[in-house]
């Protein structure tokens, strides 16, 4: 896995350049979401891997993605056909989609509580969140039972445990130690 991110990462970050520049970063983002979808298909997914010629290969990719792809995108498709990245394409899109979540500022924060937060709730965390954080923040709403009371926030590396069972967990370990 690690050898696509590598793979990945320089086709991501020049069509993410690319589209900066042409002002075109969601239309981008819609182009690669839809093909990386066609990539992950298991019938394109052994037609990619098989002994097809590059050309043969990206004809093929750019007929079945049809209209979703403009001219930029075909001939991305085609110098990954070229060089035999194809099935790299989902990673693309997904560092795509960092790439444009870091230029706007934007992170999602998944948050696991006890009961349903009302909407009040979620306003009051998304505000406090955007400050803590200093992005602007979408926020990912579970119902978690395990929680016992309070929430636990997840964005990215960063995990505030605000759960009752977090602090006993806590308490537990300096009453231990």
């Amino acid at each position: 896995m690690s050898e696509l991110t590598t793979v990945a990462r320089p086709y991501a970050k020049a069509a993410f350049d690319f589209a900066v520049e042409q002002g075109a970063i969601d239309k981008w983002l819609e182009m690669l979401v839809f093909a990386s979808e066609v990539a992950k298909n298991e019938a394109m997914v052994q037609f990619i891997n098989g002994a097809a010629s590059p050309d043969k290969m990206s004809g093929t990719f750019i007929q079945i993605c049809g209209e979703q792809l403009n001219e930029h995108g075909q001939n991305l498709i085609k110098v990954m056909a070229e060089n035999g990245r194809l099935p790299a394409l989902p990673g693309v899109a997904d560092m795509f989609a960092e790439l444009k979540a870091e230029y706007e500022k934007e992170v999602t924060v998944d948050v696991a509580s006890a009961t349903t937060l009302s909407d009040a709730q979620q306003d009051k965390l998304s505000a406090a969140l955007e400050h803590r954080l200093a992005r602007k923040v979408k926020l990912n709403c579970s119902v978690d039972p395990t929680v016992v009371g309070g929430m636990v926030i997840r964005a990215g590396d960063t995990v505030i445990d605000g759960s009752i069972r977090g602090k006993l967990n806590r308490l537990a370990d300096t009453l231990q130690s």
